[in-house]
């Protein structure tokens, strides 16, 4: 009876974790430091609850190497989803500065919870409620980054962990 009471709490114990890590907590971290961001409630100088949808694209006429330096960023510690834009994705086309990076800054926008402040980029950037996307190109827009859902691969490699830890458990004994 008592190795039955071990088994159960072991699978709970594997439940627990699956699902503390596929509900997420609410707070992402971002590398180098930077600030929590809550994920519970929009930010303040969130302009999509006021007035529509909007997106953050880059500015025509800026300098080349702000605009460079801030694609970067945005690609490298802003974390934000640049694999359309690189070679081969639906993205990559036209190859230009400003399209590359007008894609990776409303990446950076839409994960940060549409905040004026998260559409700046030292300048650069700006909020448009016109959509950018183009042909196969689909740029992100507020409620399409993320998902909440559990992914089911998660989901799956959980389970196969669990059975294989109760497999040892039980021949073990």
């Amino acid at each position: 009876m008592r190795k039955n009471t071990w088994v159960l709490q072991c699978c709970l114990l594997f439940i627990g974790c699956y699902l503390a890590l596929t509900m997420g907590v609410g707070v992402e971290e971002k590398v180098d430091g930077a600030m929590p961001v809550t994920t519970l409630s929009p930010p303040e100088g969130n302009t999509t609850f006021l007035d529509g949808t909007t997106w953050c694209v880059a500015l025509a006429g800026v300098s080349q190497d702000d605009l460079q330096n801030a694609l970067d960023w945005a690609c490298g510690l802003g974390m934000a989803d640049c694999k359309a834009i690189q070679e081969g994705g639906p993205c990559y086309d036209p190859d230009t500065l400003l399209s590359h990076a007008s894609f990776a800054f409303n990446s950076y926008y839409q994960q940060n919870g549409n905040s004026d402040i998260a559409c700046n980029f030292g300048g650069t950037a700006a909020v448009t409620k016109h959509n950018p996307s183009y042909g196969k190109c689909v740029y992100a827009a507020p409620g399409s980054v993320g998902s909440a859902a559990p992914p089911l691969l998660s989901f799956i490699w959980w389970w196969k962990l669990a059975l294989l830890c109760l497999l040892l458990l039980y021949l073990r004994s």
